[in-house]
């Protein structure tokens, strides 16, 4: 079962934001609310992303 509740609730505007430079970034069209019309393939290079900075930028600061 999927847990999508976040574990600090203030970082959601900055999660979100975070989540659309990213789409910009990657020329995806993602919109806020409903996104159906994205393929699994966008949906999943914005997450995928994502992640990919996440991790650089913990490395940076190893």
């Amino acid at each position: 079962m999927a847990n999508n509740r976040k574990l600090v609730p203030e970082a959601r505007k900055g999660l979100n934001q975070f989540k659309m430079e990213t789409a910009r970034e990657l020329g995806v069209n993602l919109k806020e609310g409903y996104n159906g019309d994205l393929t699994s393939r966008e949906n999943g290079s914005v997450g995928g992303e994502m992640v990919k900075k996440m991790v650089e930028q913990y490395e940076r600061n190893l």
